[in-house]
């Protein structure tokens, strides 16, 4: 099977449930031409040198003009050194150095919520690990660090599946028509949240959106509103959509590996290598789909043209061989696991902080709490995104919820 055939299979949703020896064959061809002349990276190294080579733009001027010039790029559109501006900007609330406690300090919230859905699991004995569990658990969060009311955290789902649909490229689509849907979805989302940050004017202490809002302090700033709303979109659906993915990932790995989720219940101290793990072997961002060439770039014995649209398929590097020994194994133990889940170089997830600890949080909770815990359908169904992929819906059957 060529590598353009094979990127046909990888974005078919028929594929989704176990693309890995489609990516295992697409790495033959590191860096594959595709038929409508874009170029897919799929080794380990070769995809890590293009995360941090400038020549690869994050600019996409189709979103851009799908857009309409209403709404800024958000920061993953941007390179320097505007990137760089806005990105340290958004870094003053949440994380080092100017709050470096943020999300340390939200451990115990973190475990109350988990608890709470755990405690609701159904008494008949069977649950639906996505809608309640990995589903509520990250939308409270970050609709809670952004302070958006709880009430209408409920809206917060079909806007953010409609954002991952916009996101996910399919064959034989128009790719104008998803563009569009998502630059509609996005406008209606930063009304809201405009309307929010209207309504919360002066409450500095009541959520992110507000600190950001109200953060007069830094240099370079502070935020345009249109910035401010662009960026807590792009918190929206990666602290949300990308945490589902994780946590119900991770169960459905544990789950598959009843010793593995013995071994958690009784080492809770393993939980950060088995997420880092997890973020290997189960990716919940696969490909990056659009970086565009500003320049010939080298990769290999292969140059990408100038002006080629490349993707970066960040789970086949994962499970490279020449990278990682034994990749298609799932070992926590593994010494040395720098993988590309949440990408590399100035775009990296700056959100990983804070789902690596809702990940720790809820699978440790969750095994500690579901007792005789099993899979009630294998594989179950999953999404359509190619680019964030998890499952929707994930049935387990359980003896009895502990204490």
């Amino acid at each position: 099977m060529n590598g353009e055939s094979l990127m046909r299979r990888i974005l078919d949703p028929d594929s989704r449930a176990d693309p890995y020896p489609l990516y295992a064959e697409l790495r033959r061809t590191p860096v594959c031409r595709q038929e409508d002349g874009s170029y897919a990276v799929s080794t380990y190294h070769e995809v890590l040198a293009l995360l941090h080579d400038p020549r690869l733009t994050s600019v996409n001027a189709e979103q851009e003009a799908a857009d309409g010039g209403r709404l800024p790029p958000s920061i993953l559109g941007m390179d320097p050194p505007e990137h760089d501006r806005v990105r340290s900007l958004l870094m003053r609330q949440f994380g080092p150095p100017h709050t470096p406690n943020l999300i340390n300090d939200m451990r115990g919230d973190l475990e109350a919520t988990v608890d709470g859905l755990i405690d609701a699991f159904p008494e008949e004995g069977k649950a639906d690990l996505v809608d309640a569990f990995a589903y509520p658990f990250p939308v409270t969060v970050i609709c809670r660090l952004l302070g958006v009311p709880p009430e209408d955290e409920p809206r917060f789902r079909g806007w953010a599946d409609k954002l991952v649909a916009s996101i996910d490229p399919r064959p034989g689509e128009d790719p104008a028509v998803r563009l569009r849907q998502g630059a509609e979805t996005r406008q209606e989302l930063a009304l809201y949240l405009n309307d929010l940050v209207e309504k919360g004017a002066g409450r500095s202490g009541d959520g992110m959106l507000f600190r950001l809002a109200g953060d007069r302090d830094a240099e370079g700033g502070p935020l345009s509103r249109l910035e401010l709303l662009v960026a807590s979109v792009l918190l929206l659906i990666a602290g949300h959509e990308t945490t589902v993915n994780l946590i119900t990932n991770g169960a459905l790995t544990l789950l598959r590996r009843p010793e593995q989720w013995e071994r958690l219940r009784r080492e809770p101290e393993i939980a950060p290598r088995l997420v880092e793990e997890l973020l290997r072997f189960e990716p919940p961002v696969q490909m990056i789909p659009r970086r565009g060439a500003l320049a010939d770039i080298e990769v290999g014995d292969v140059t990408i043209p100038a002006g080629s649209t490349v993707a970066l398929v960040l789970a086949s590097g994962n499970r490279d061989p020449k990278r990682f020994t034994d990749p298609e194994a799932f070992d926590p133990d593994r010494p040395d696991i720098e993988h590309l889940g949440f990408g590399s170089g100035i775009h990296i997830c700056f959100g990983a902080p804070l789902a690596r600890l809702e990940a720790q949080v809820a699978l440790t909770r969750l095994v500690r709490r579901l007792d005789g815990a099993r899979l009630l359908q294998d594989p179950p169904p999953y999404r359509s995104s190619a680019v964030l992929r998890g499952p929707r819906h994930l049935a387990v059957g359980f003896d009895r919820v502990l204490g």
